[in-house]
């Protein structure tokens, strides 16, 4: 059976891109940013996982304001990098896994949750920026990969509560995959910014550790806030929230918290970094 070993949030913002690009990794902007990943990477050569399943919010590229889905999710062989206009170099194709994928809309569907399901996807810098994170200069890609789009953008938006509940339905349905398969789960995107308007730059520091802190021991209190609430508190784009929601739900009750950083700004952005551990998985790990 499917194991999910553990969970990982990370910002996706189109400059951290640029920067990976640019080999900015010793930048005095940058390094601390880039530094504080080590232990995550580490983490993974270690735990060597075979799927990630990527939770993040498509920005136009498959889907824009006139059409879009509040979550959609791949079953394709592949899935593409195109050019989204930030100027970010693209990357080779990320294998898909499509056998997992249909056990994935199969059970999440039947739990009540309407997923789009693409057969063909490209992915942007939400989903990309955090594989070149995570995986860096590795090609071929170590992990085949399954895209999960929330919609962040056209409001309505779904709530926290929903969110947190998708990602439980996630869980539920990748330890009753049959296969011997071991899985992480990726939170994807900012904490509290804002990129447009009177309040364009915006950052609310206590907020997003405060979102830090509660998502390891206390996601529900974190799923008691409403869509308004959070773009009040983290800014229009704060609502990225959501996939991290989505990632601690498909983890198990209680959590080891591995990692953790937060950076300010970067891009005008709070970005936050999280790495948990299912207390079964630590429990079943004879070492």
């Amino acid at each position: 059976m499917a194991t999910i070993i553990g969970g990982i949030a990370t910002s996706h913002i189109p400059a951290i891109g640029n920067a990976i690009a640019k080999h900015k990794f010793e930048d005095p902007y940058w390094k601390s940013f880039f530094d504080s990943y080590e232990p995550v990477r580490a983490w993974l050569d270690e735990q060597k996982p075979d799927v990630a399943v990527v939770v993040y919010n498509d920005h136009g590229l498959n889907f824009f304001v006139d059409t879009m889905p509040t979550f959609a999710i791949g079953a394709a062989l592949e899935y593409e990098n195109l050019d989204e206009g930030w100027g970010l170099s693209t990357v080779p194709p990320f294998p898909g896994d499509v056998e997992l994928s249909w056990h994935l809309i199969e059970s999440i569907q039947s739990e009540g949750f309407d997923l789009t399901t693409c057969q063909r996807m490209a992915v942007d810098h939400g989903f990309v920026v955090p594989m070149q994170l995570l995986f860096p200069d590795r090609q071929p890609w170590p992990v085949r990969t399954v895209p999960l789009h929330v919609n962040t953008v056209q409001h309505p938006l779904a709530t926290p509560a929903r969110c947190y509940s998708l990602g439980q339905a996630l869980g539920r349905a990748l330890r009753a995959y049959p296969e011997d398969v071991r899985v992480v789960v990726l939170g994807t995107g900012g904490l509290s910014h804002q990129l447009d308007g009177q309040r364009a730059g915006f950052i609310n520091k206590p907020f997003d550790l405060y979102c830090i802190e509660k998502i390891v021991d206390d996601p529900n209190e974190l799923t008691r806030l409403t869509v308004h609430e959070i773009v009040r508190l983290a800014g229009t784009q704060g609502p990225e929230l959501l996939l991290w929601l989505i990632m601690r739900g498909a983890l198990s009750e209680k959590v080891i918290r591995r990692w953790a950083d937060y950076h300010v700004p970067i891009s005008n952005t709070g970005a936050g970094l999280l790495l948990l551990e299912p207390l079964e998985a630590v429990l079943a790990d004879p070492s």
